[in-house]
């Protein structure tokens, strides 16, 4: 198994941390959900890096380790891109494979706006987007309620939660560090994202020109299958590759660690410009020529 190395780094004023796993010259950044802690990537990043490549799993600010300020106005999706940024250069690290679910896939697309000279790829798993609208308002605003107006009854039990001893299980550790979260800095962070932008527009995602692996799974209704289908349509190099559920990458990760292995090799293989060459010669020999 790799060994793990835990580094941090300050950024606009606060402290980020991050797991390094590996090493080399394939540096790929991965980033977690909602308020999840870096460690719900740790099986993926462990096989990536036997894969050969240098992973780096950061939490991002109000994420497990680093820190958790009470003020909504460093929270946002843009902001997030700049701490992906701001750990590349922390590292030295001129390009990378980014990648992230969730919250981390909508970070990993406001960095590909960002700074796209230095992502190699992108990861993209359930994208929140404009089919998740009413999804995330009916799951996302009973938290932000529990978590403001009844801050010292969550508050109460995330201290219960914080004592327990932890398992041993990977998932159920990840559950219980989510659980465990300060609900005060939880709710500015919630605020934050909620007054913010969620993901670049619609014309901005056509722009993108990134080789992207979209993963995409049914019956979900924050992360619709519509919406991971849209942005493959929308970005010129993303492909699709459908989970047989939400948990396929968790629970059941050889097949997709496989496809996911797979495109990073095909990102570090490929120079930029041989990539938008191929595009371009795939587009053009699939439009339809004019009659006459």
């Amino acid at each position: 198994m790799v060994s793990v190395r835990t580094g941090e780094f300050m950024h606009a004023g606060n402290r980020l941390v991050y797991d390094e796993y590996g090493q080399g010259d394939r540096p790929l950044i991965m980033l977690p959900g909602l308020l999840l802690p870096r460690s719900m990537d740790r099986p993926l990043a462990q096989a990536l890096a036997e894969s050969g490549n240098r992973v780096l799993v950061l939490d991002p600010l109000g994420h497990g380790d680093s820190d958790r300020p009470e003020d909504m106005t460093q929270y946002s999706f843009a902001l997030f891109a700049e701490q992906v940024i701001g750990l590349m250069d922390h590292l030295a690290i001129e390009a990378a494979v980014i990648g992230g679910t969730s919250l981390g896939a909508n970070i990993t697309l406001e960095t590909l706006v960002a700074a796209p000279d230095r992502v190699r790829g992108a990861l993209i798993e359930m994208p929140v987007l404009d089919n998740a609208l009413l999804g995330c308002a009916l799951a996302f605003t009973p938290l932000l309620v529990a978590v403001t107006l009844g801050r010292r009854i969550t508050g109460a039990i995330a201290s219960v939660i914080r004592r327990l001893p932890r398992t041993g299980s990977y998932l159920i550790d990840v559950g219980l560090d989510w659980a465990s979260l300060d609900p005060g800095p939880s709710g500015a962070y919630l605020q934050g994202l909620f007054f913010g932008r969620i993901a670049p527009p619609k014309n901005v995602r056509t722009q993108i020109q990134t080789p992207a692996l979209v993963i995409g799974h049914q019956r979900d209704p924050i992360h619709p299958f519509s919406d991971a289908g849209a942005l493959v349509e929308e970005m010129p190099n993303a492909r699709m590759i459908q989970a047989s559920w939400i948990g396929e990458l968790r629970v059941t990760p050889e097949r997709l660690t496989r496809e996911i292995a797979a495109f990073v090799d095909e990102c570090w293989k490929a120079r930029p410009s041989q990539r938008s060459a191929s595009k371009r010669r795939r587009a053009g020999a699939a439009a339809p020529r004019s009659a006459g």
